[in-house]
């Protein structure tokens, strides 16, 4: 019997568009943008800030002498969060309303940066804040791990004390759905320029 649903944030919730990020990189002078963001992960300073291998005062260190001079941490901080497109309300509402019947949990690989700004900025827009809609929270950024690691996922077993038998994990990326399968989780596919409230529809698991 299902009795939770996992989300991940970025491709599932929220939109999100590399080519943004890239392109605003490039505005600072990185010049080798491109090479640092994938769809589903980063490389460089950007995967090490969100997996805590570094600070965010590292991470603007590690940037400032590929950036234009006189580069500051803010504009490193709005360029990175590009990455972020937004969270359509009615996507909050539908989470709001599963609430009603399971255990509404997330589990993503972000990073602080974008987490106290945009990221909390997107749940508010709706007079709730992010913590609202979900009954625990994973970040990559706390669990000093990142998807597709098993490692992430054990640690969301055990911090949010959930059965991955149990459990359905909705995620974009193929990746990280495999690794939750091998840990004994349900998993859902949700492909780019689909609504997880499509997939959560016909999901056999769910609809059984």
């Amino acid at each position: 019997m299902i009795k939770n649903l996992l989300f991940d944030l970025g491709g599932v919730i929220m939109d999100i568009k590399r080519d943004n990020c890239v392109a605003a990189f490039l505005q600072l002078g990185l010049q080798n943008a491109d090479a640092f963001f994938g769809q589903f992960s980063q490389k460089g300073p950007f995967l090490q800030l969100e997996c805590s291998e570094i600070t965010e005062e590292q991470f603007h260190q590690a940037l400032r002498p590929h950036l234009a001079p006189g580069t500051t941490d803010a504009q490193i901080d709005h360029a990175f969060c590009q990455f972020l497109v937004g969270i359509p309300v009615q996507r909050l509402r539908q989470l709001e309303q599963l609430r009603r019947r399971y255990k509404v949990y997330l589990l993503s690989n972000t990073n602080p940066i974008m987490w106290r700004s945009r990221i909390a900025e997107e749940f508010a827009k709706d007079g709730r804040c992010r913590e609202d809609y979900f009954d625990g929270i994973v970040t990559s950024f706390e669990a000093h791990s990142l998807k597709p690691d098993a490692q992430i996922f054990r640690y969301a077993i055990e911090h949010l004390d959930i059965d991955p038998e149990e459990t359905v994990f909705f995620d974009d990326s193929q990746a990280n759905l495999d690794t939750a399968a091998a840990l004994g989780f349900y998993t859902a596919l949700v492909p780019e320029g689909c609504e997880f409230a499509e997939i959560l529809a016909r999901h056999k698991a769910i609809n059984q």
